[in-house]
């Protein structure tokens, strides 16, 4: 059921498949894109963001959006929860098209989930302490174009990151979020109805709709 192809987002390309080393099986790339913001007035593309799922996640999403074009997907929130609460793995993988310091990284995303938990009333004292480790992971890293971190979802919905650095992947995590809301709460800040890059949820919905048909 793999696309053949992969996705070149600026200087990173995304391949069809890839194992993270905190995955069992080989993921599918589902879509890719970039994340843009505004700063000084000008449009600037800070990083490249992808979506791989495993071969089951995209099986599941056969009965419901087999033959349904992209742009049925793309105006859908219920296809993209449905991939955001899909009990199969997944992995956001997010690459730094500038150079970017951990701490400021860490913390605009870490916003991010901490609106998602608030905003589904589901924020706990135990997510707070997943934040601060994750923060205290990164405030003394700094990515140069070309790095990434990785974030992959079990079925059970926890999250192990690591990090990739000079072409190299960390097999150990620097941070494991046991909590099962978490594979559910980055996945939509990447494609939830917020979610941080237009690009990657057109992207999907198109390669999705590809495999599915």
């Amino acid at each position: 059921m793999a696309s053949s192809t992969g996705v070149q987002v600026e200087s990173i390309f995304h391949p069809p498949t890839f194992k993270p080393p905190s995955a069992t099986n080989t993921l599918l790339l589902a879509g890719a894109g970039a994340r843009y913001i505004e700063k000084e007035g000008k449009v600037i593309k800070v990083t490249a963001v992808s979506v791989y799922l495993e071969d089951k996640g995209i099986q599941s999403l056969a009965a419901k959006w087999k033959g349904k074009t992209p742009a049925a997907l793309m105006d859908s929130d219920y296809f993209y929860n449905d991939i955001v609460n899909g009990p199969f793995e997944k992995l956001t993988q997010i690459s730094m098209l500038i150079p970017i310091p951990g701490k400021s990284f860490s913390e605009t995303i870490s916003q991010l989930w901490v609106g998602i938990l608030k905003a589904n009333g589901t924020y706990t004292d135990a997510d707070v302490t997943n934040i601060v480790k994750f923060l205290n992971a990164l405030k003394d890293e700094s990515f140069a174009p070309g790095a990434s971190i990785l974030f992959t979802s079990s079925p059970a919905g926890s999250v192990t990151v690591n990090l990739v650095k000079d072409g190299i992947i960390s097999e150990a995590a620097i941070v494991v979020f046991e909590n099962e809301k978490w594979g559910a709460t980055v996945m939509e800040s990447v494609i939830g109805k917020n979610g941080v890059s237009q690009e990657a949820k057109q992207s999907l919905a198109s390669r999705v709709s590809e495999f599915l048909n």
